[in-house]
């Protein structure tokens, strides 16, 4: 009751953000506001709610399918960093330099071109200019980065927080209206549950209410085998039922916007666990690697283990916490996303028919 309070007090305070939102996209369509495009393939992969929508393991999946055909360029801007302007990766590069992201892109996909810069235009003017220029670049959460013009834009959302049951900033949870949708060519229904049947998606995806010339497809989360954060033994990778039938008690650390999915596949796994939640894109610190050495010694002895997430581990690898935490069994889940049904093959499809063409902001054929 007080949170629904809450909202209806912030609600006109949010109508005033969407206005301001909805004069600056209405300027940019009559072109008052100019957007660059550029000579190559740009793909933006963005959403309309702030928090974990599974930009990451997206981003990821379209790099698997695009590098071995092109030279391939990711741009974020760096979100958390301590550095400013356009930073070009490098295998040294430390998340404190240019964001657990995009470490985490270069330290996965050490052949691709990894890049930050808060002024996206200026970011792919410098990526042109490099020494080796890509042939796609794919934009980190840009679907309100207006500046530059993509030929594909890709709108993420999550099935069970979705923008169209949502409000604008304050009141809600939302960047701008959800008729921003329209700017999208593909809405990706993300961590949807794995047994999602046509029937569930073909309901779901009358909620979303696509335009005819827009696409709309579901993805769920598929987790891996865990790795060790500091060692990369491959012969020690195990999935999470190995864990459970071992009888393994786990400290789950987690610095992300939305841990909920990774609580669901422990729980799923029957797994005993203590959860160590800080905010999204957290600093960790050496009182925070305390604090989790100390909770991890409350534990009793025997058979346990610190998981992480891949993009935390990012953030924990840092110099000056090495010392304090390389000795503790430290682990981390990869995950991939999975398309539902027959899903998978047409994205792939429209994803690699667009950069075939190779045209200006050519788009994707309207249905």
């Amino acid at each position: 009751m007080f949170w629904r309070a809450g909202r209806i007090l912030l609600f006109p305070f949010a109508l005033i953000y969407g206005i301001i939102g909805s004069i600056r996209n209405f300027l940019y369509n009559v072109g008052a506001f100019r957007s660059k495009s550029f000579p190559l393939p740009i793909i933006s992969v963005g959403n309309i709610r702030v928090g974990g929508t599974g930009k990451t393991p997206h981003i990821e999946y379209l790099i698997r399918l695009l590098h071995p055909r092109k030279r391939v360029a990711t741009l974020s801007r760096g979100y958390g960093r301590n550095t400013r302007g356009f930073q070009l990766a490098t295998a040294e590069s430390t998340a404190d330099e240019i964001g657990d992201e995009p470490r985490q892109f270069r330290q996965k996909f050490t052949s691709i071109i990894v890049a930050v810069d808060g002024d996206r235009v200026r970011g792919v003017q410098k990526l042109l200019r490099n020494d080796t220029a890509p042939e796609v670049v794919l934009l980190d959460d840009a679907f309100q980065h207006r500046a530059i013009q993509p030929g594909l834009s890709i709108l993420l959302t999550d099935f069970s927080k979705p923008f169209f049951q949502d409000l604008v900033l304050p009141a809600g949870n939302l960047r701008e209206w959800s008729t921003g949708k329209r700017r999208a060519d593909i809405m990706i229904v993300t961590k949807c549950p794995v047994d999602l049947t046509a029937l569930d998606r073909r309901a779901y995806r009358d909620r979303v209410r696509p335009k005819p010339y827009q696409h709309v497809f579901f993805t769920y989360l598929a987790y891996g085998a865990l790795e060790s954060l500091f060692a990369k033994n491959v012969a020690a990778r195990y999935p999470l039922s190995h864990y459970q039938e071992k009888g393994y008690e786990i400290l789950l650390v987690s610095g992300i916007a939305n841990p909920k999915p990774l609580e669901v596949e422990l729980h799923r796994h029957s797994i005993h666990f203590k959860h160590l939640s800080f905010p999204d894109h957290h600093r960790y610190t050496e009182a925070d690697v305390k604090k989790i050495q100390n909770i991890f010694d409350s534990f009793a002895a025997g058979k346990k283990l610190i998981l992480t997430t891949e993009k935390d581990g990012m953030r924990l690898v840092k110099p000056n916490l090495a010392s304090q935490i390389e000795h503790l069994p430290v682990f981390f889940l990869p995950i991939e996303v999975a398309f539902h049904g027959n899903d998978g093959e047409e994205f792939n499809e429209l994803i690699v028919n667009y950069v075939g063409r190779n045209q200006i902001n050519s788009g994707l054929p309207k249905k």
